[in-house]
């Protein structure tokens, strides 16, 4: 027995099948009679089929059971009957290892004898055991059980349910009859793109909707603004006609005044040089260079070119006012840089206005020393801080 324990271990981790409809089982074992019966214990065979094609936890089994030439202590020993049991069990199959599937089992059954002795005739019995498979294949493995049964004796002296037996009981179970496999539903065809072309069929499923496609899905592709890309590798598929465009369709664009913003989209394509820009193109504030002596609102004459710059370009952009913004150093009380730096802004506003600009497109505002660039503490830092600014404004 040590060694058919030992064949699973030999064969490897085979899983016990359960995808087959029956099994049935050859039995070879023991029977061992309760001692009140004075009937000897005997070998028995037997044949055990089981159906698992039912859709539940417990599958039927039908079994078979027999021993022959079972002697009783109280009769001669030519006086021998034999002793043949047909049950109805439901079994139970826990989760199986990869080695060991257990299992119980419980029934009815009845117990034929062709010769009554010893107070003992047919009669019916119940049943329960417990019992493992070790499987050798998925199809074969060596069935071990113990069952015992309680037979209702209906002798002369009265019925009872006090006859019981055990069987110990061995064989070797084949599986057949393989369970059908469910079958995938078919998939249901679609037009998920709605391009007229069933999904089974699209090799382009993500058209845009309204585009004619060809009988595999597909754009059937054209230049619509017509700049020599086609619309499937246009990047900018409403390119004005006539521009030059690179290979994705898109304008190739430049940047006349160096403000970082390509022409295409410059308001103001010639923003004075160096000027900060907005993501039009178009200056916010502008430094106009403008020096001053300390304490003083005069401009000198160094300065005009740059104001002349300013009025020209506030000309030719009509759609901007701007504002005059003066500062100064941190020199001298603050009341009184404010009022110069607002002498310092009305002074180039003027300037301004004598180049053409009207009066009411300007306006002029001092913030003193509270808007410093540069350190106050040198001599270049507090030239610098002593400055005036253009902010632009859009009417």
């Amino acid at each position: 027995m040590k060694k058919l324990l030992l064949i699973p271990a030999l064969l490897g981790t085979i899983a016990f099948a359960t995808d087959y409809n029956y099994e049935i089982t050859p039995l070879i074992g023991y029977n061992v009679a309760e001692g009140n019966l004075n009937l000897e214990n005997k070998v028995m065979t037997g044949l055990e089929m089981q159906f698992n094609d039912v859709d539940a936890a417990i599958k039927p089994e039908i079994s078979l059971l027999h021993s022959g030439g079972v002697n009783s202590e109280k009769t001669l020993p030519t006086n021998t009957t034999n002793v043949t049991r047909l049950g109805l069990n439901g079994v139970y199959e826990f989760g199986a290892s990869e080695s060991v599937v257990p299992f119980a089992k419980a029934g009815i059954g009845y117990e034929h004898m062709n010769r009554d002795i010893a107070n003992n005739s047919d009669g019916a019995y119940v049943d329960a055991g417990a019992g493992v498979k070790i499987p050798f294949t998925e199809a074969l493995a060596l069935k071990l059980e113990a069952l015992y049964m309680l037979k209702y004796n209906n002798n002369s002296a009265g019925g009872n349910w006090g006859d019981s037996n055990l069987a110990l009981l061995a064989g070797l179970s084949y599986s057949f009859g393989a369970k059908a496999q469910p079958v995938a539903p078919a998939p249901v065809d679609g037009d998920d793109d709605n391009d007229g072309v069933l999904n089974s069929m699209d090799k382009c499923p993500t058209t845009a909707a309204g585009k004619s496609v060809n009988a595999e899905g597909c754009f059937i592709d054209g230049d619509d603004d017509n700049d020599g890309v086609l619309n499937s590798m246009d990047k900018c598929p409403t390119t004005v006609a006539g521009k030059s465009v690179n290979a994705e369709g898109c304008f190739i664009d430049g940047d006349d005044d160096m403000d970082t913003v390509l022409n295409a989209m410059d308001k103001c394509p010639n923003s004075p040089a160096a000027s900060a820009v907005n993501a039009e193109g178009c200056p916010i504030v502008i430094n106009l260079h403008i020096n001053f002596e300390n304490d003083s609102f005069e401009v000198d004459a160094a300065s005009d070119t740059n104001i002349q710059d300013f009025a020209d370009f506030l000309n030719k952009y009509p759609a901007y006012n701007a504002k005059i913004v003066g500062h100064t150093d941190s020199r001298g009380p603050a009341s009184y840089n404010l009022g110069l730096s607002a002498n310092r802004a009305n002074a180039v506003k003027n300037l301004i206005v004598d180049k053409g600009v009207s009066a009411d497109r300007l306006q002029a505002i001092g913030l003193g020393e509270d808007s410093a660039i540069a350190d106050n503490q040198t001599k270049e830092g507090r030239a610098q801080n002593r400055r005036i600014e253009a902010e632009l404004l859009i009417k």
